[in-house]
């Protein structure tokens, strides 16, 4: 599969992307421990978005894998899971950080994921819809059996990445969270770029 465009997501800053069905979108983790924040929402309908919840329930499972379809809200493919380069750790019940949550940690004005939505539609002129729960790839938040959650540095390496699919036309965003208070991003708590590749 030829690749069509490249680009980089700047650590702490976000970028949408419109993806043709059948297209495919590559996220690189250049330096091996970004968490990428990720969403896709149906390009004719933006209410209709990529469901961590409905995705969970097709699969029965926390961590999806190459092979599964990722649903929508509306319980439709909007991407195939292609391939995962990565040791295969990934987040799906973590939501986005937003202004309030840095407030509660008392870093008012701290960049957010929720912001790069924002602002990643408006490069493309559309209005943002609400963030739903984002998909948050290479995000490490082991769980225990009594339910317990933890948050961990990424098990990903450098130049680990994941490819996606587009089963219908359809925007993607991806956030390259700036998050810099828990190791979130790798234990130097540092936001950093990564890179993606859209291929078809």
């Amino acid at each position: 599969m030829a690749t069509s465009a490249t680009g980089t997501v700047r650590g702490g800053y976000g970028k949408a992307v419109k993806l043709a069905k059948g297209q495919s979108l590559r996220i690189v983790n250049t330096h091996g421990s970004q968490v990428v924040d990720f969403w896709a929402f149906n390009a004719a309908d933006t209410a209709e978005h990529l469901s961590m919840l409905h995705t969970r329930s097709a699969h029965y499972r926390l961590h999806f894998r190459p092979g599964d379809a990722l649903v929508t809200n509306r319980r439709r493919p909007i991407l195939a899971f292609a391939e995962d380069t990565s040791p295969g750790v990934h987040d799906s019940l973590i939501a986005c950080c937003d202004p309030a949550r840095y407030e509660q940690l008392g870093h008012p004005g701290h960049r957010s994921c929720a912001q790069n939505l924002v602002e990643a539609f408006a490069e493309l002129g559309i209005a943002a819809p609400p963030p739903p729960a984002p998909y948050n790839l290479f995000m490490n938040i082991p769980w225990e059996a009594e339910g317990g959650l933890s948050i961990a540095a990424p098990t990903s390496r450098p130049g680990d990445a994941v490819t996606f699919r587009a089963e219908m036309d359809c925007f993607a965003v991806m956030s390259a969270c700036p998050h810099d208070i828990f190791p979130i991003n790798g234990p130097d708590l540092r936001p950093r770029d990564v890179a993606y590749s859209l291929l078809g």
